[in-house]
C-alpha cells in the first residue's frame, strides 16, 4: 500500500476539516504519537480497511471450498473502472464504486461458470491463470480523454494517474479513513449476521462436503456462483477505494502476490467467522508492516506463519472450534434476567 499523493496534509474545510482535526487530536493523545505519526496511522488504518475487503473476498471463496488466486484481478477491475468513472467522466465516487462492484461481480461470475467442475489444485491454477490474463489486459489498456488538467486515463504499462476525486472534493484523509473503516466493518457485520441464516449455514456446509450439501437439496452450483459473484464485488469495492486513496494505479500492483496475500490473511486469521480475515490483516499490516519491528523480514515471517498454520491450524486462529468456545465464554458472562 502507498501514501503517494493523498496524505494528511491535504486541506479540508467545513465539516470534513473539523472531523479531520478531531481524528488527529484523538490519535495524538495516544502514547508516543505526534502529528506526523497520526498521519501515518491514518494511512495504515485506511490500508487495513481496504485490504480487509480483499481478504473477505478470498474468505468467501474459501468458505465454499475454493482457493482462488484471482481476487487481485477483481480488485484491479474495481480500481480501473472506478478510476475511469470519476477521473474521466466526473461520476460521483459512490456511483463509481457501485459500478465497479457490479463489473467485479460479473467478471467473477464469468470465471466461475466454466470452472464449476474444477476443484483443488486444478481450480487454484485456473484462477491464477485468469489473474495473470487480467494483469496483462490492464497493461494493454490505453484510453485517455482530454480534461482541463490535460489528458487523463489508463496508459498501459505507464499506469493510470490523477485519480483525484478525493482531492477535488476536499475530502480529508481522516474522513476517508473513517469511511473505509465503516465500509469494512459494515461488510463484516453483514457476513456475521448471515452466518446463522440458512444461506450462511449452506455456504459453510458446501465448503465442508458438497456431496452432503447436494443430498440435502441445496443448489450447489447456484450457491457457488453466488459466492463467486459476491466475492468479486467485495474485491472490486476494495480496488475502487484503493485507486482513489493512492490516486495512481498500474498493472504491476495486481500481481499474483496480492492474491496470495488475500488468501493468506483469511487462512491465518481463521475461517470460523468473518472476523478472521480482519485478524490476518491486523497481524500483517498492523503489526509486521506498520510497526517495522522486524524490518526486511516481514514477508519471511508472514509466509512462515501461514505455513505453520496450514500444518497445525489449517482453519486459522479463529476456526470453528475457537469461535464456538469464544461464544460460550461470552454467553457465560451474561447476567441472567430475573
Amino acid at each position: 500500500m502507498s501514501d503517494r499523493i493523498f496524505s494528511s496534509t491535504t486541506a479540508a474545510t467545513g465539516t470534513d476539516g473539523a472531523v479531520a482535526q478531531a481524528v488527529r487530536a484523538a490519535l495524538c493523545h495516544l502514547p508516543g504519537v505526534d502529528n506526523a505519526a497520526s498521519s501515518h496511522l491514518v494511512g495504515v488504518a485506511s490500508d487495513m480497511a481496504i485490504m480487509s475487503l480483499l481478504a473477505l473476498s478470498a474468505y468467501l471463496m474459501l468458505l465454499v471450498g475454493r482457493v482462488s488466486f484471482a481476487q487481485q484481478a477483481f480488485f484491479g477491475v474495481g480500481a480501473y473502472s472506478a478510476g475511469v468513472a470519476t477521473a474521466m467522466f466526473d461520476v460521483p465516487l459512490p456511483l463509481a464504486l457501485a459500478g465497479g462492484m457490479a463489473l467485479g461481480a460479473l467478471c467473477s461470475w464469468l470465471l466461475a461458470m466454466p470452472t464449476l467442475r474444477l476443484s483443488g489444485l486444478n481450480y487454484a491454477v485456473a484462477t491464477l491463470a485468469f489473474g495473470e490474463m487480467a494483469r496483462i489486459a490492464f497493461s494493454w489498456a490505453r484510453w485517455q480523454v482530454q480534461t482541463e488538467d490535460g489528458p487523463v486515463g489508463p496508459l498501459g504499462q505507464e499506469g493510470f494517474r490523477n485519480i483525484r476525486w478525493l482531492l477535488e472534493n476536499d475530502l480529508a484523509p481522516e474522513v476517508f479513513m473513517l469511511v473505509t473503516v465503516a465500509v469494512a466493518l459494515g461488510v463484516v457485520a453483514l457476513l456475521m449476521l448471515s452466518e446463522r441464516t440458512r444461506l450462511g449455514l449452506n455456504l459453510r456446509m458446501l465448503g465442508q462436503d458438497d456431496l452432503l450439501c447436494a443430498s440435502q437439496g441445496v443448489p450447489v452450483e447456484r450457491l457457488r456462483l453466488w459466492a463467486a459473484a459476491a466475492a468479486g464485488a467485495l474485491a472490486a469495492l476494495g480496488g475502487g477505494l484503493y485507486a482513489h486513496r493512492t490516486t495512481y494505479i498500474e498493472p504491476a500492483l495486481f500481481d499474483p502476490m496480492l492474491g496470495v496475500h488475500a488468501v493468506g490473511y483469511a487462512l491465518l486469521g481463521g475461517l470460523g467467522t468473518a472476523l478472521g480475515p480482519l485478524l490476518g490483516v491486523v497481524l500483517d499490516l498492523g503489526l509486521l508492516d506498520a510497526t517495522r519491528i522486524v524490518p526486511g523480514w516481514r514477508m519471511v515471517i508472514f509466509g512462515g506463519l501461514v505455513a505453520l498454520f496450514l500444518r497445525w491450524r489449517p482453519r486459522g486462529l479463529l476456526d470453528e472450534v475457537a469461535v464456538y468456545h469464544l461464544r460460550r465464554a461470552v454467553a457465560a458472562t451474561r447476567i441472567p434476567r430475573p
